[in-house]
């Protein structure tokens, strides 16, 4: 199948349809708690992150108190995040940075966001999006796997879909796009087996295993 930017079209008027209402799933209360957040969420599930970040925010919900923590001190309250040891490093250099950089405020410019341990290009625009409503696409594995199976955008970097992302999606619906993307992979287009014979998007996706017909 050639995907062609009427089908592009198409399969984002349909991500949209569905899941139109898609909201973070991570818990957060400032710009601090959310680049926390953002930051566990790497290679680990939204729902395990919301249990840590449960026992966490209410103690360690600023740079200033996450400081107060020692590196083992830090492992041992994400212990069951995963990656714990580097996460705990990175959230307390960044936390440090803030503090000394930016008067212990989350900088806003994209810029200074990777600038600090531990953010990358998906966290930033996740953080800028979701919290101050800027123009972003995060590309995280989801969002890496289902553009490459649609063909919405081809890429062997995170890098390479975010750019190809932006050219097809309208810079509107960037920071939606991104949750749509996100929920078709968790619900239906799942990394090792996708549900194609339930998906919405089968008979316009080239990956599908779903044979149809043609009219």
């Amino acid at each position: 199948m050639r995907v062609t930017k009427a089908i592009k079209k198409e399969q984002l008027r349909r991500l949209q349809e569905v899941y139109r209402d898609a909201r973070p799933a991570l818990h957060y209360t400032s710009p601090f708690t959310l680049l926390v957040a953002t930051i566990l969420s790497a290679q680990c599930t939204d729902e395990r992150v919301n249990i840590v970040t449960a026992r966490l925010f209410p103690r360690l919900d600023t740079p200033e108190k996450m400081v107060q923590l020692t590196q083992s001190e830090l492992e041992g309250e994400i212990h069951d995040c995963g990656l714990f040891r580097s996460k705990a490093k990175h959230i307390l250099a960044m936390s440090h940075m803030l503090i000394e950089n930016y008067g212990g405020e989350v900088p806003e410019e994209f810029d200074e966001l990777i600038k600090l341990p531990g953010v990358g290009r998906k966290t930033a625009n996740v953080v800028r999006s979701v919290y101050w409503g800027y123009p972003g696409i995060a590309v995280d594995t989801h969002v890496f796997r289902v553009s490459n199976r649609l063909g919405l955008a081809k890429g062997s970097t995170p890098l390479e879909v975010e750019m190809g992302l932006q050219k097809v999606i309208p810079i509107k619906d960037w920071g939606h796009a991104h949750h749509w993307l996100i929920w078709h992979g968790r619900k239906i287009c799942h990394a090792r087996k996708p549900e194609c014979e339930k998906c919405f998007l089968s008979d316009i996706c080239p990956s599908s295993t779903v044979q149809h017909s043609k009219k």
